[in-house]
C-alpha cells in the first residue's frame, strides 16, 4: 500500500501501479480510479489555464475579424480536431452565415450559408442548443439539404460538434469543431467548446459594442467639424454682405471653402458671376434643373440650388468640380443661395431707388424747372463722383425701350449719368463728346432692341440741356416720318431733314459731316472734287454735260466721282442724300465766301 501512494505521490503511470498491486485486485482498481481522477482534474486545470489565456487574448483584441479568427483557431487546438470554424447570426436575412474559419480548404464551404433548423448547425442556431454527432453524413438526426451535404462533403467533414453563442438571451452565433474522421465528442469536450462559445460570445458583443462606439464618436466628431466649418462659412459669408462685398464674392468665397467651382446665373441662365476653374459646358442644363425649393439637387456632375427670395427665383448657384458634397457642405451651399439671394434682392432694390431717384433729377432737368447747379450736386451725390461732366448728349429712345439699359455696352454704360422716362420715352444724359459718335455708339442697340434714337448736343446743364431735349425729340419725331425706325442718329445724320428741326445750326461742323472726307482729300492732294461735284449737280447730274462745261473728257468726270463715292460711301447720288449733299456744297460755299 504504501508503494502504491508513493507511485502516485510520483505521478507514476498506470502500468505501474498494476504492477505494484499484485494480486491485490481492489488495491489496483482504486489506485487507477484515483490516478484518473488525477488525470482528469489535471486535464480539467489545463482546459481552464487555456480558457484564461483565451479571455486575456479576447480581451486584447479590438478587430472583429482578429477576435473570430482568434477563436476559432483556439477552438481547433483545444478541442484537438482538424478544422473549425463560427457562422454568425443574420437577422435580416433569419440565418447564419459563415465567418471565420481555421483548417478548411473548401471555398465553397467557406462560403456557406445554414438556413434556421436546416443541417447540424442550423438546428443549433433554431434550438440555441448544442448538437454534435460522429458521422453527420449517416446522422439523420439532422435535415439534410443539397447545398449544405455539398460543402460538407467538399470539406470531407464527418464529425461534427456546434454550440451556440448566446450573451443574455441574445442568439449571436454557432461555434463548431468538427473532424474528418469518425470521432465521437466527450461531454467533457462539448462542455469545453460550450465555454469557450461562452467567452466568444462575450468578446463578440463587446467589440461589436467598441466598434459601434467609435464609430458614433466619429460621427460625433465629424459632425462638430461640420458644425464648426459651416459656422466659419456663415461668418464668411456675412462678413462679405455687411462690407458690401457683391454676388461674386460669395461664389469667390465658397468655391474657397469647398474647394469646387461656382457660377452663379440669373433667373434666364445668364451668368452673373464665377469663381475657380469654371466648367461652362455643363451649366445649362444644370441651371435649368434648378428647384424654386432653394434646396440642393444633383444634375449630372453638378449641384444647382436656387436663389430664392420673396417666393421669387432670382438666380441659381450651379457648383462643380466635386464628386460629392458632405451633408455640411451642402448646408453651407444652401446657407450661400440664401446670402445670394439676400444680396440679389438688395441690389435690385438699390437699382429701383436709383431709377427712380435718377427719373426725378431727369424730369426737373428737362423740365427747366431747377436751380443746375443744385441738379448737379443731385447727380454727383447720386453717382458718387466727385465732378460731373460740364456738357452731356441727350438720347431721346423712341419705341419698346425696356430692353435698351440691358444692352449697353460697357463703354457707353460708362459714360452714362441719368437714364429715365420722360414724356413716354426713355432719355439718357450721356458723357460722349458729340452727337455722331453718341449716335454711332447706341446704333447696335438700336438694332437689337427696334428702337428708334435721336442724339444731340452736347449741350451744359440749363436751358441748353432743356433745348437739346427738344430737338432730340424732334429728330426722333422726323426720323420715324422718314422711316427711319430702328435706328440711331444724330441731326447730321439726317442731313438738310435734321437742320430743320435744329434750334442752332453749328453750319461747319454740319458741311464737316457731309463733305468732310472729300475736302480732306483735296486739301491733302490738291484736287478739286468739290468743284466737280458742284459742276456734276449743276449739270443735272450728267457726267457727259459736266466734262463739257469743265472741258475735260468724260472719263476724267466718271473717274472723280467714282474717287467721291470711295470717299462718302454707295448712294450718295440717290435723291435724298443728293439734296444733303447739294445743300452741304452751298453752305461750304457760303463759309468760303
Amino acid at each position: 500500500m504504501e508503494e502504491l501512494l508513493r507511485l502516485l505521490a510520483e505521478d507514476a503511470p498506470g502500468g505501474e501501479l498494476a504492477r505494484a498491486a499484485g494480486s491485490d485486485q481492489a488495491a489496483r482498481d482504486l489506485a487507477l480510479r484515483i490516478r484518473a481522477g488525477m488525470d482528469a482534474s489535471k486535464k480539467r486545470e489545463a482546459e481552464l489555464s487555456a480558457l484564461v489565456d483565451v479571455a486575456r487574448e479576447l480581451a486584447s483584441a479590438r478587430d472583429p475579424g482578429g477576435v473570430l479568427d482568434t477563436i476559432v483557431h483556439r477552438a481547433r487546438t483545444l478541442i484537438g480536431t482538424d478544422v473549425a470554424y463560427l457562422t454568425l447570426y443574420d437577422a435580416a436575412r433569419g440565418d447564419t452565415f459563415m465567418r471565420a474559419t481555421d483548417g478548411s480548404v473548401s471555398a465553397a464551404f467557406q462560403q456557406l450559408r445554414l438556413p434556421l433548423g436546416a443541417g447540424l448547425g442550423g438546428l443549433v442556431a433554431e434550438t440555441h442548443k448544442p448538437y454534435w454527432t460522429a458521422d453527420y453524413p449517416g446522422d439523420r438526426r439532422f435535415r439534410h439539404t443539397s447545398p449544405i451535404d455539398s460543402a460538407v462533403g467538399e470539406e470531407g467533414l464527418v464529425a461534427i460538434c456546434g454550440t451556440p453563442l448566446i450573451v443574455d438571451g441574445a442568439f449571436v452565433g454557432v461555434l463548431f469543431a468538427s473532424n474528418r474522421t469518425r470521432r465521437p465528442f466527450s461531454r467533457e469536450e462539448v462542455s469545453l467548446l460550450g465555454s469557450l462559445a461562452a467567452l466568444a460570445a462575450v468578446t463578440i458583443v463587446q467589440v461589436r459594442a467598441a466598434a459601434e462606439t467609435a464609430a458614433a464618436l466619429d460621427q460625433l466628431s465629424a459632425a462638430h467639424a461640420g458644425v464648426e466649418h459651416a459656422a466659419a462659412a456663415h461668418d464668411r459669408f456675412a462678413e462679405i454682405v455687411l462690407s458690401g462685398g457683391d454676388v461674386d464674392a460669395i461664389a469667390a468665397a465658397l468655391a474657397e471653402l469647398l474647394e469646387v467651382w461656382v457660377i452663379l446665373v440669373d433667373a434666364l441662365g445668364n451668368e452673373l458671376a464665377a469663381a475657380g476653374k469654371v466648367d461652362r459646358t455643363q451649366i445649362a442644363q444644370a441651371a435649368g434643373s434648378s428647384s424654386a425649393s432653394g434646396r440642393l439637387v444633383r444634375e449630372g456632375d453638378c449641384w444647382v440650388v436656387a436663389a430664392t427670395a420673396k417666393g421669387e427665383r432670382l438666380g441659381a448657384l450651379v457648383i462643380g468640380g466635386a464628386e460629392d458634397l458632405s451633408g455640411a457642405d451642402q448646408r453651407i451651399v444652401e446657407r450661400a443661395a440664401v446670402v445670394t439671394a439676400l444680396v440679389l434682392l438688395f441690389r435690385r432694390q438699390a437699382a429701383e431707388q436709383s431709377q427712380r431717384a435718377q427719373a426725378d433729377i431727369l424730369a426737373d432737368a428737362l423740365s427747366g424747372n431747377s436751380d443746375p447747379r443744385a441738379l448737379a450736386d443731385r447727380v454727383r451725390l447720386l453717382k458718387r463722383q466727385k465732378e460731373l461732366p460740364g456738357q452731356l448728349l441727350v438720347a431721346v429712345c423712341r419705341g419698346d425701350h425696356s430692353g435698351v439699359l440691358a444692352r449697353l455696352s460697357a463703354p457707353v454704360e460708362d459714360r452714362l449719368q441719368l437714364a429715365g422716362p420722360y414724356a413716354g420715352d426713355l432719355v439718357l444724359l450721356l458723357a460722349l463728346p458729340d452727337a455722331a459718335s453718341g449716335a454711332r455708339a447706341l446704333a447696335e442697340v438700336a438694332r437689337q432692341t427696334r428702337v428708334t434714337i435721336a442724339v444731340t448736343g452736347p449741350a451744359c446743364w440749363g436751358q441748353a440741356l432743356v433745348e437739346a431735349h427738344q430737338q432730340a425729340a424732334r429728330l426722333v419725331t422726323t426720323m420715324l416720318r422718314l422711316g427711319r425706325a430702328g435706328q440711331s442718329a444724330a441731326p447730321d445724320d439726317l442731313g438738310v431733314a435734321g437742320l430743320v428741326g435744329a434750334a442752332e445750326v453749328d453750319i461747319r461742323a454740319h458741311v464737316d459731316h457731309v463733305l468732310g472726307a472729300v475736302v480732306s482729300y483735296d486739301a491733302k492732294r490738291g484736287t478739286d472734287l468739290i468743284g466737280t461735284l458742284q459742276e456734276y449737280f449743276a449739270a443735272g447730274q450728267s457726267p457727259t454735260r459736266a466734262a463739257k462745261a469743265m472741258h475735260i473728257h468724260p472719263n476724267t468726270v466718271q473717274q472723280r466721282l467714282d474717287r467721291i463715292t470711295a470717299l462718302l460711301g454707295d448712294g450718295w447720288q440717290q435723291p435724298e442724300h443728293a439734296l444733303d449733299v447739294q445743300v452741304a456744297l452751298r453752305l461750304l460755299q457760303t463759309l468760303r465766301d
